[in-house]
């Protein structure tokens, strides 16, 4: 039976381009749409988890967040989307 695992995907804009990462194994991809580059991530992983070697991480609990931190010495950027 074929088993199924569960990977975070963090997708963020890049010029024209979407990037859509998997931080559990490092693994990348893109897009020109979220969608595209969320489908593009998924067939990466699948190939990185035909690789004999491939490292899986053992299934656990993951927290997501955002923080917030000053920057005293640089101009702020806004991120445009």
């Amino acid at each position: 039976m074929e088993e199924k695992y569960r990977f975070l995907a963090v997708v963020q804009k890049e010029g024209k381009w979407y990037v859509s990462w998997c931080p559990e194994i490092d693994v990348a991809s893109q897009g020109e749409t979220i969608e595209e580059a969320i489908e593009n991530l998924k067939e990466a992983i699948e190939l990185y988890l035909k690789d004999e070697d491939a490292q899986i991480p053992a299934a656990g609990q993951v927290f997501i967040t955002t923080v917030e931190v000053s920057s005293h010495a640089r101009t702020y950027h806004p991120v445009s989307s």
